[in-house]
């Protein structure tokens, strides 16, 4: 008998009571410190986070995800006095490219949510701010048009040199997971990026690697564990809340992804021997990859033809709608075939999106094993975490609340190996 098609899924089937105590509200003194709950074959036992290395599969490539937080949300002032809250999610013009539109000077255009903002009608609301070498800076938004849930903002600023990086780098504040109801802190400025975070372009961060020390990378390195990285840019949909009764109605928000074809092809020489995504973020990534790859073999002539102007990306249900035709495509096929499009097209950086949701029917084409967090109820990120598990995802929560694990974001780890052998 077939499983139902992910769309027909009921996020209420994927809920957990969680109270507000369990919710980690800070973060640990010692990115290390945290618990570790180790599920290998269905049986669950409890870690330090300081204990990975040991729990590790033998010859495991892990694989990173290095984006890094930018300071997105912007307070600023209307005439009056009267603050607005500028969330900034994705650029729009002169550049729709994150990279480009980071780089961008004087004067931009992003689609942003909009907080408090009942009572900013025409007109300019400014933010005065301080350089990181000590010049005055001031910003002014103004609202373009108005669209269900988002608004477009024309921002211009002066000195009109500065990059809009440096705008918010400098007059931005960092985007917490609104469940914590704070502003960010200088610990959060440390304590909300990764130790390996490079890229700049995400407004959440991927928090599974926020345990991580530069010690205990090196550790892994010691013991022969071979690591790459892949980039992906969280947008602020990961704290969209699943508001349709199911699935079919729920749509997934987009995300930008960068992969070099040197972690193309460490992938292909690391097969058959495990790999392990660290958090959701690299994860989806990675399986991405695999649909990407099948496309461009599926369709030839639209790779060949394929341009700047044409992007690679990945949609909701692509997997499950493939999943028949896609079944005498393998892995290295596939990357393979991303390798020959980025050789084709002169690029050692394939650029993408995706929007895939993994769900229970989700067949796992390169990933063995997750380290991730614990996510909140009824959430696309809970369903992931199911659809590896199966239905022992409620074992493993269920053992989480029992023993005094915290949760969501500054919460603790957890290291879920379904059918993978004993620890190196």
């Amino acid at each position: 008998m077939n499983a139902p098609h992910p769309r027909h899924l009921s996020i209420h089937d994927f809920t957990y009571p969680l109270p507000a105590e369990r919710i980690a509200p800070e973060p640990l003194p010692d990115r290390a410190a945290s618990k570790l709950l180790v599920s290998r074959n269905g049986e669950i036992s409890d870690k330090s986070f300081r204990d990975l290395p040991q729990e590790l599969p033998a010859g495991a490539l892990l694989v990173f995800n290095d984006t890094r937080v930018v300071r997105a949300r912007l307070l600023a002032r209307r005439p009056t006095g009267g603050q607005v809250e500028l969330f900034c999610l994705e650029p729009v013009a002169p550049h729709r490219s994150l990279e480009l539109a980071l780089q961008q000077t004087g004067q931009c255009t992003w689609r942003c949510l909009v907080g408090n903002g009942r009572r900013w009608k025409d007109g300019p609301v400014t933010l005065d701010f301080t350089t990181a070498d000590g010049q005055s800076a001031t910003l002014w938004a103004e609202r373009q048009v108005q669209e269900a849930g988002t608004a477009l903002i024309a921002f211009r600023w002066t000195p009109a040199e500065l990059p809009f990086a440096e705008v918010l780098r400098a007059g931005g504040h960092l985007p917490l997971p609104p469940y914590l109801g704070r502003l960010d802190t200088p610990t959060d400025a440390v304590r909300y990026q990764t130790v390996y975070a490079a890229t700049e372009g995400a407004v959440a961060a991927p928090t599974a690697g926020l345990h991580f020390t530069p010690e205990l990378l090196a550790e892994l390195a010691e013991r022969g564990f071979s690591t790459g990285h892949v980039t992906l840019h969280v947008g602020a949909g990961t704290f969209q809340p699943v508001k349709a009764d199911h699935m079919a109605d729920h749509p997934m928000h987009t995300e930008p992804i960068l992969v070099s074809a040197a972690l193309l092809r460490q992938l292909l020489a690391h097969r058959p021997r495990p790999v392990l995504a660290v958090g959701t973020t690299s994860l989806r990534t990675l399986e991405t990859l695999y649909w990407l790859g099948v496309g461009l073999l599926q369709s030839p002539s639209s790779a060949a033809a394929n341009t700047e102007s044409a992007e690679l990306r990945v949609t909701q249900w692509q997997p499950y709608e493939m999943a028949e035709t896609a079944a005498t495509i393998s892995p290295e096929t596939a990357l393979t075939a991303l390798l020959d499009y980025l050789e084709a097209t002169g690029t050692e950086t394939l650029q993408a999106s995706t929007r895939l949701l993994i769900a229970p029917g989700y067949s796992f084409r390169l990933v063995d094993g997750l380290i991730t967090n614990f996510h909140q109820p009824e959430s696309t990120l809970l369903l992931l975490v199911a659809a590896l598990l199966g239905p022992q995802w409620r074992d493993v929560y269920d053992h989480a609340l029992a023993y005094g694990y915290r949760f969501l974001s500054y919460g603790d780890s957890s290291l879920l190996l379904p059918g993978l052998g004993e620890a190196k």
